[in-house]
């Protein structure tokens, strides 16, 4: 009973991680053989402050490594994140918290979307970053959201 409790309260301290949801897809290069190369739109909602969502797009390689999932998709992307309702700040605001992570290889690749707290100009800045472990991509793109009144909330 006890370690139920442990892992219980464990995975309750874990940071939330917003999980995204396809919008849709744009062929960018067709393939002959497999799945062809493509742009894909993702959108999640900030798991931490309502009233934000966030629309990533990603270039996604097609082909047969691409159909068996063993493609290593470009650190090409791009973020937009906008107020979609009123803002509820927490008690607390971490400066720097991951709010969405997504593989984008096999094995080593990832882009991940990380929150800062602007507190001197009351704005969000949503950062994405394309990493690999072994040798690191510096590609990023940045979106703000100033918090703001909504509809006279």
């Amino acid at each position: 009973m006890v370690r139920a409790a442990a892992v219980f309260f464990g995975l309750m301290a874990l940071p939330l991680i917003a999980q995204a949801e396809e919008v849709g897809c744009i062929t960018t290069v067709w393939k002959l053989v497999g799945a062809n190369h493509k742009v894909c739109v993702s959108a999640f909602d900030d798991p931490k402050i309502p009233g934000v969502a966030c629309h990533v797009s990603q270039a996604k390689t097609g082909g047969l490594s691409g159909t068996f999932g063993v493609a290593e998709d470009p650190s090409q992307f791009s973020l937009a994140c906008r107020q979609i309702g009123p803002i509820i700040l927490p008690a607390t605001l971490p400066k720097a918290e991951t709010v969405f992570s997504e593989d984008t290889s096999f094995l080593f690749k990832e882009t991940k979307v990380t929150r800062l707290w602007d507190a001197k100009r009351r704005t969000l800045v949503y950062l994405a970053v394309s990493r690999k472990i072994i040798e690191g991509a510096p590609a990023n793109s940045v979106s703000t959201v100033p918090v703001m009144p909504w509809a006279g909330r």
